[in-house]
């Protein structure tokens, strides 16, 4: 067995499904094994920011880790932005990076590159293989490292993979959570009990249905706010589970927001801070003298500590007393007239399928969406949690992949959706059910808003001229159809409607240009 094959039967033997690589020249023998090794299905990414983009959303919905192939240093640094914000979306990606055989480096040939300091800006664990008898336990620490919400990164010279292995025995991976720290706990219930409006602040998988459902009972007995953090990675919402309150963006909105409350006890999620800084602006958004405990740590799972903090605050509430905390269902109604962000949203919200994924990376468009989440029928949802644009699109194949009998709509706005336009091909190429909708307002509107918190009240031709996507206007349609996704614009509501309800009976990925005023 090559040494190839032994980490694609390792990372298969331990439950891994699907890579998502752009491969090399020194990736080579990993592209042969997959001819041998057939329970890993391969899914070629015409960009790397594709692959990391997709495993990340493979990651979020699976909690288990994909693979990617990443050929070289320039490879990686190609994907990197989309492994930032895997990062930050705790997501397990297994990454195998392929290095030039041992013997040419010390020659520096064109694609040489220190890739160990690069991959350690966005890995939790990292190994360069020493050797291809190495190979399988690596990947096996590789895997149970992921497994912690983080990137586990391999670099792999080409002639380890081609190298025969002396054994083939298949290392097995262990893993496990760290136990709740009892001992956290009752501070927490004491915080709660003692402030007059406390809150909860939640994240990663606090998120998921087994930590909401914990969460309820806690809102339920004690009252307490239930917040989640601005970005988060993946959060289940909907009818008959609670309730919760988005932090808000903008500095000013989010501390005017949390001024309310008097404690703050977090499961999942850090302090809240600003996603820049601005001269004389504010950096942390909790009130300044209120007490705060966060009572997980990254090595536990979120959603077990946070059942352990409703069992500590008494028996457990029946549906009687739940049911005001829970969510009742509530659609808008469909709008008409010209098409603008709001009504987009609308027309989402109402005519979503039950069970469906949104990926959010609408950025200012999407945010009206969120007035109506929490009341749809039962769903998934995913943001853009590191702040590195492009995630949409690659995040939608991804997050399709990992559930194929689901609809997955992505929110997406027009800038950012060029980055890493070429998911559609992938889209196309393995028949995934998306549905996107280009926010077109033809400008990268954040950056606007953003001109005008740093005090830049007006600004002339040539700085305009870095905001807009005009002159020539992007042909959505052309692009999208040349990939090899069917498309259409729309730029009324009432045309919206009908090409949305087109595009849920489609079998594959189908784009929407909402051209919004």
């Amino acid at each position: 067995m090559t040494g190839a094959e032994m980490i694609l039967k390792t990372a298969a033997d331990a439950g891994v499904e699907i890579c998502f690589a752009n491969p090399g020249t020194t990736e080579l023998p990993l592209v042969a094994a997959f001819d041998t090794v057939k329970n890993i299905r391969p899914v070629l990414g015409l960009f790397e920011g594709v692959c990391t983009g997709a495993a990340d959303g493979y990651g979020r919905i699976k909690q288990k880790p994909a693979m990617t192939v990443l050929h070289l240093g320039p490879g990686f640094a190609n994907g990197i932005a989309n492994l930032h914000n895997a990062r930050r979306a705790r997501s397990p990606v297994l990454n195998i990076i392929g290095e030039h055989t041992t013997w040419i480096r010390p020659y520096d040939p064109p694609l040489n590159m220190d890739i160990a300091p690069l991959a350690r800006t966005v890995s939790g664990w990292q190994k360069e293989s020493t050797s291809a008898d190495q190979l399988s336990h690596d990947t096996a620490e590789a895997i149970a490292a992921s497994l912690y919400g983080q990137i586990a990164t391999m670099i792999v010279p080409a002639d380890h993979q081609s190298a025969t292995c002396k054994t083939e025995e298949i290392a097995r991976v262990q893993f496990s959570f760290d136990a709740v720290d009892e001992e956290m706990i009752p501070h927490a219930v004491s915080m709660i009990q003692e402030a007059q409006n406390p809150a909860l602040i939640l994240g990663d998988r606090a998120l998921r249905q087994q930590g909401l459902a914990a969460a309820a009972q806690i809102k339920a007995k004690t009252g307490c706010d239930l917040l989640m953090i601005t970005f988060p990675s993946y959060f289940d919402a909907g009818v008959g589970l609670p309730v919760l309150k988005r932090i808000p963006y903008f500095p000013g909105q989010a501390q005017k927001f949390l001024a309310r409350y008097d404690a703050f006890v977090m499961v999942g999620a850090s302090e809240p801070n600003a996603f820049f800084g601005y001269a004389g602006g504010v950096t942390s958004f909790l009130p300044e003298k209120s007490p705060r405990i966060r009572i997980d740590t990254l090595k536990q799972d979120a959603g077990l500590v946070l059942e352990a903090l409703a069992a500590a605050l008494g028996p457990a509430v029946g549906q009687n007393e739940l049911r005001p905390v829970l969510a009742q269902y509530a659609i808008p109604a469909l709008p008409a007239g010209h098409l603008n962000a709001q009504k987009m949203c609308e027309v989402i919200a109402a005519l979503q399928p039950e069970h469906c994924i949104v990926v959010e990376e609408g950025v200012s468009s999407g945010a009206y969406y969120y007035t109506h989440s929490p009341y749809l029928n039962p769903y998934s949802h995913m943001t853009l949690t590191g702040g590195a644009i492009g995630m949409g699109i690659p995040l939608a194949l991804g997050a399709a992949l990992a559930a194929p009998d689901r609809q997955v709509i992505d929110i997406q706005a027009d800038g950012s959706a060029m980055y890493t336009l070429q998911a559609l091909w992938s889209q196309a190429h393995e028949k995934t059910k998306v549905i996107t909708v280009i926010c077109s307002n033809r400008k990268y509107f954040t950056i606007e808003l953003e001109c005008l918190r740093a005090g830049y009240k007006t600004l002339g031709k040539e700085a305009s001229s870095l905001m807009k996507l005009d002159q020539p206007t992007l042909d959505w349609v052309s692009l999208s159809r040349g990939m090899g996704v069917p498309a259409a614009s729309v730029n009324t509501a009432e045309a919206f409607i009908r090409e949305f309800q087109t595009a849920l009976k489609e079998p594959g990925p189908y784009l929407i240009e909402a051209v919004l005023e």
